[in-house]
């Protein structure tokens, strides 16, 4: 195969993407989904890969919440009454793969690293909600390297115009977060406030920082 023909895009392969299933991965040294994603096309087409790019994005808008979620979600979106106007999507997202050769159709797995860290507004989201689904869209770029009509090696690229739809059950990030933080969570402090925080707890000898946080919260002096 020539580096001239590798560069033809005559022949651009019609390529679909689907979503089949997320799931947390066990074992993984921090929080990670894995989504399985689907890549179609003609029965016969031959894809030699694909570097795949995708965006994933939150719709917020197409869900219901519940009066609790709404609550915890003041901060993100404004008050209830409001919401007409202030859901909008969000980016929760980007990420790249490699999908293998494959003729037809084939599944791959796009991993997604996520984080308990609530200066991120994605974070703040998952954890706002206690059920049901979250609506995602995926939005797909990338370069394919298939085999042209004369079998030789074409590229083509793929428009931003190719999407698809998933709902992501709440439940699957919960549980991925419980299984890596146990039901606790993490908190962002600029350094000058970590040293006032610090400081207080060791000169009133607490053993832990909930012991510091829920004694300024409640207001009461150590004895």
């Amino acid at each position: 195969m020539s580096f001239a023909a590798a560069a033809k895009a005559d022949h651009m392969p019609e390529l679909d993407f689907s979503i089949e299933t997320a799931a947390s991965v066990e074992h993984a040294a921090a929080p990670l989904l894995s989504f399985t994603l689907r890549a179609t096309t003609a029965p016969l087409q031959t894809i030699h890969s694909i570097a795949l790019r995708c965006q994933i994005w939150i719709e917020p808008a197409k869900r219901r919440y519940q009066p609790r979620e709404q609550g915890r979600l003041v901060e993100l979106f404004g008050e209830p009454a409001r919401w007409g106007q202030t859901l909008r999507s969000m980016l929760w997202t980007n990420a790249t793969v490699i999908v293998p050769p494959f003729t037809g159709s084939a599944t791959f797995d796009l991993p997604i690293a996520c984080t308990h860290d609530f200066n991120v507004a994605a974070a703040k989201y998952f954890d706002a909600l206690e059920d049901n689904l979250v609506p995602l869209r995926f939005m797909f770029s990338g370069t394919i390297f298939h085999a042209g009509p004369d079998g030789h090696l074409q590229v083509a690229q793929i428009p931003w115009s190719k999407e698809a739809a998933f709902s992501l059950p709440v439940a699957a990030w919960k549980q991925m977060m419980d299984s890596h933080y146990a039901g606790a969570a993490w908190l962002f402090l600029r350094k000058d406030t970590f040293d006032q925080l610090y400081q207080y707890k060791t000169t009133h000898g607490l053993t832990s920082w909930e012991a510091a946080i829920e004694r300024l919260l409640t207001g009461k002096e150590a004895s």
